[in-house]
């Protein structure tokens, strides 16, 4: 194949991807800029214990957990249509959370605004990544819709580590340039021309022949609260650091995201999901007990550079999950099962992150939070063998 100039690759692209590949880079530097920020406003604005803020994740999930449902309730909307829904409301979370949370009380209705579109643009953004990929490229797609993720959380977190440090940027600053990015990526979405839809066969039915792919997730939706929730909190409870530090976390995370994403994609399409699966929960095993033991084991500055590496680790492997994605495509029985599929999934992830959440939450009030680590390496251990089971059939292997 031949080789091209970024410019050449960009010329080359469909409408199609080029509006998505837009509305995902705003998108994400929209997500990036309240990510970089929650955690120390949280903090700062509601002085919260471990318990508090993990229960604070049954809200954010909850939206996870109904997607499927609310979903089938717009099956007239398809994937782009639904992207577009799911960018106005991030905007009006956004400015929520910023402006009308005087309370705790308040706050979880306005994170759980916020969540929703999220969490409807999670299966969606699946769906059309791969609609727009060329037959055996699923992940080599993928991969680089997630390297667009990683640009805009450099951009995103990089704004936020320049405006607290040198431009006097307040929280607020945060989520009004977040809800102005949303904004945007809505209009980029609208512009892309609908697919056609039909009404759903089926709300919430598990066929036997994905058991695997559910389990998958269930582990998925367990292991994503100890980076999304818990070693946040560690870094900004624990460890007392500023906005400025995950804001730094984030930016470099991305810059290595950059070049991992393409790595990662060649290496679903060429040495398959087991393969990157079963790397990812092996991987996870040394990152938590890093979380968990770091500050017991070393001087202070040398455990905040190991919690700081396990973090970054941590941030890569989140986007393993495209190779959930291309394992349910691969192995399902009928094309029209892959997007009911890969929302189903998104439910039953967050059913058991919920669950995860609260019991985090009890185990680091109780006992301190290493011991929720040691949870989290458990949950790893158990990931290895589920993925250790995967099996592509074999006309859907693709040649090295």
């Amino acid at each position: 194949m031949a080789d091209f100039t970024l410019k050449e690759r960009i010329a080359r692209m469909s409408r199609e991807l080029k509006l998505f590949a837009a509305a995902s880079l705003v998108m994400g530097i929209a997500y990036s800029l309240i990510n970089a920020t929650l955690n120390n406003y949280l903090n700062a604005r509601f002085n919260m214990s471990g318990l508090q803020r993990s229960l604070l994740e049954f809200p954010r999930e909850l939206p996870g957990l109904l997607v499927v449902f609310i979903t089938a309730m717009l099956w007239f909307l398809c994937s782009r249509r639904l992207g577009v829904v799911s960018m106005l409301l991030g905007l009006v979370g956004a400015l929520l959370i910023g402006f009308a949370s005087p309370t705790y009380g308040a706050l979880v209705v306005c994170l759980f605004v916020y969540s929703l579109g999220q969490h409807l643009f999670m299966p969606a953004a699946s769906a059309i990544g791969m609609e727009l990929a060329a037959e055996g490229q699923t992940g080599r797609r993928l991969g680089q819709i997630n390297v667009i993720g990683n640009v805009a959380a450099v951009a995103g977190s990089a704004l936020v580590f320049v405006g607290f440090k040198y431009l006097n940027f307040g929280f607020q600053h945060t989520f009004i340039l977040s809800a102005i990015g949303f904004g945007i990526a809505a209009v980029l979405m609208f512009a892309m021309k609908p697919e056609k839809t039909q009404p759903p066969k089926m709300i919430l039915k598990l066929h036997k022949e994905y058991t695997l792919y559910y389990a998958l997730s269930v582990l998925y939706g367990s292991r994503k609260q100890l980076f999304i929730t818990f070693a946040p909190w560690v870094i900004v409870n624990v460890l007392n650091q500023p906005t400025e530090t995950l804001a730094t976390l984030m930016t470099i995370g991305g810059i290595i995201g950059i070049l991992f994403q393409p790595l990662l994609g060649w290496a679903v399409d060429h040495l398959g999901e087991r393969f990157v699966l079963a790397s990812e929960a092996v991987l996870l095993v040394f990152v938590c007990f890093g979380y968990g033991f770091a500050k017991f084991m070393f001087s202070q500055n040398t455990a905040f550079l190991v919690i700081c590496a396990c973090y970054l680790i941590d941030q890569m492997l989140m986007t393993v999950g495209m190779a959930r994605s291309t394992y349910i495509k691969k192995i399902a029985l009928r094309p029209e099962d892959v997007q009911p599929a890969l929302t189903a999934s998104v439910t039953i992830d967050h059913a058991f992150s919920m669950l995860v959440a609260l019991l985090g939450g009890l185990i680091w009030n109780a006992f301190g939070f290493q011991y929720v680590f040691l949870l989290g390496a458990g949950i790893a251990m158990i990931n290895f063998v589920v993925a250790m089971q995967v099996r592509v059939p074999k006309t859907h292997k693709q040649l090295s």
